[in-house]
């Protein structure tokens, strides 16, 4: 009798998850585990969002079921935000909290997709992307992009992998795994080509504030005029080191976001009540903390991305925003190792540093490596790295 449904047997476990497991179970052996595997802030979560959460405890409004699309102030917050960093006119009534931008993700997957619609993904990706287009019965076209342009996709690759079922263009800058940010001239190039199409954009801007060389990624909302096909994504996991309080949100044309809702409402109802004041706390109040947590990944960003760049047979893109670099390291295999996930598992194993192989982003050949950890720790995962590759 066959057991799990083909559907789930299909999707794989999220690899960049797996590795944190795996780094945990050897630290628990009292193995010496250094992480670049997680993209998740080592930093505490701001004071006064902790204290609005506590404060929120003892509320008995918050004890009990809310609207599924979110607390009224938070998702006029999250409105307000938006208009602020993306430079996009949303209403309130446009915005839906979710558990996580993960599940924003998922949910807009599940409101726009029919069965056998295509999905434009560029390549290299976050691991997650397939897996919720695969669950809503999408199809998954993958975009290839090169290291020498930059890992950027443009007009012209997109054009040649459109097909008269493309629905959707996932959209993702600053980019996870690669760390790239298009500008506004790029953004606009390919929100025109959406809308001239007819195709609809999700534009992941979880990492849009984690920016280097501008003050925020530009929004390819914003920047293409009178666009109406695309879907927003963001939360506080990110910008505020609050990956474990699991807030997010979705926003959109009212239709699409009243489909999420109702799927939502069926799926997990609200989000906890107090992750929502929490994360309504990080958005109205001081974001000394953001600038404070940006300048230190920043002066990390720079130190592993020499120190990846020193290491022979190794090329690397300048990541520009997020917290990751992504090394080409295919000159590095030859003759050792058969797949960048043998040689993860190698690094891992004999040289105690977690990280996360290219086949999981759909590039063969690369490495991720994130830098949201101490200069410390940096500089010895590094080096075990080098002597590793050296032998």
């Amino acid at each position: 009798m066959k057991r799990a449904s083909d559907r789930l047997s299909r999707v794989p476990p999220s690899a960049t998850l797996g590795i944190s497991a795996r780094a945990r179970e050897l630290r628990a052996q009292g193995i010496d585990v250094i992480s670049f595997g997680a993209g998740e802030p080592d930093f505490a979560t701001p004071e006064h969002v902790v204290a609005a959460a506590a404060r929120a405890c003892y509320d008995l409004e918050n004890h009990k079921y809310t609207a599924s699309a979110g607390l009224r102030p938070l998702r006029e917050a999250i409105a307000e935000d938006i208009r602020r960093y993306s430079g996009v006119d949303v209403d309130w009534s446009e915005v839906m909290v979710t558990n996580g931008a993960k599940q924003a993700v998922f949910q807009a997957f599940a409101a726009l997709l029919d069965p056998g619609d295509e999905v434009l993904l560029p390549s290299p990706h976050w691991v997650t992307y397939p897996a919720g287009i695969d669950l809503a019965g999408g199809v998954t076209v993958s975009v290839p992009t090169r290291i020498e342009d930059g890992f950027k996709v443009d007009v012209e690759s997109l054009e040649a992998a459109m097909t008269e079922r493309t629905r959707m263009l996932v959209f993702v800058s600053p980019s996870n795994p690669t760390g790239v940010v298009y500008t506004a001239d790029e953004a606009r190039a390919i929100g025109e080509w959406a809308k001239a199409n007819d195709i609809w954009v999700l534009a992941d801007e979880i990492y849009q504030r984690l920016t280097y060389f501008t003050d925020v990624a530009p929004s390819i909302a914003a920047v293409t005029p009178r666009f109406e096909n695309w879907v927003l994504i963001n939360g506080v996991a990110k910008t505020y080191s609050m990956t474990g309080w699991r807030v997010g949100w979705m926003a959109g044309p009212t239709d699409i976001v009243d489909a999420a809702n109702s799927h939502q409402s069926h799926a997990t109802g609200n989000v906890d009540n107090v992750a929502q004041h929490a994360a309504l706390a990080a958005l109205r109040g001081p974001q000394d903390t953001v600038e404070e947590m940006r300048a230190a990944f920043d002066a990390r960003r720079k130190l592993m991305f020499s120190l990846v760049s020193d290491i022979p047979g190794v090329d690397c893109v300048e990541p520009q925003g997020a917290f990751y670099v992504f090394p080409d390291v295919s000159r590095v295999l030859e003759g050792r190792w058969v797949s960048t996930d043998e040689l993860a598992t190698a690094i891992l194993e004999e040289a105690g540093v977690a990280l996360v192989p290219g086949e999981s982003f759909g590039a063969p050949g690369h490495l991720r490596l994130s830098y949201a950890t101490g200069d410390a720790e940096i500089e010895r995962g590094m080096e075990r790295i080098r002597r590793l590759i050296a032998r």
